[in-house]
C-alpha cells in the first residue's frame, strides 16, 4: 500500500504540481482530529483528497464523516475529491485544481 501511495503521490511532480499527505491510523492508534485538523490549518488548500480506503470501509463511516467535517471546517475554500486506488490520487485532485 505504502508503495502505490508513493506512486500516487510521485505524479503530482510529474505534473509540476505542489502536494503533501496526511495519513493517519485507522486503528485507533492516532489522534485523527488533531493530526489531520494540525494539517488542514497549517496552509491554504486548493483541494483535499480523502482515499477510498477510508471512505468504502463501512466499518470507519463515522471516521469519514469526521473527516469531511474537519475538511469543511478547517479548509472550507478547498475542493474535497475522492480518489478511487492510491495511484490515482493525482488524477482525483486534477479534476479540481486550475
Amino acid at each position: 500500500m505504502v508503495e502505490a501511495i508513493e506512486a500516487g503521490v510521485a505524479r503530482f511532480a510529474e505534473h509540476g504540481v505542489g502536494v503533501e499527505t496526511c495519513l493517519f491510523g485507522l486503528d485507533g492508534s492516532d489522534d485523527v482530529e488533531a493530526v489531520v485538523g494540525d494539517a488542514l490549518r497549517s496552509r491554504a488548500w486548493e483541494c483535499v483528497v480523502v482515499g477510498g480506503g477510508l471512505r468504502t470501509d463501512e466499518a470507519q463511516i463515522e471516521l469519514f464523516e469526521l473527516l469531511i467535517n474537519l475538511v469543511r471546517r478547517h479548509a472550507p475554500d478547498a475542493a474535497i475529491a475522492f480518489n478511487t486506488t492510491p495511484t490515482d490520487i493525482y488524477d482525483a485532485a486534477a479534476r479540481w485544481i486550475g
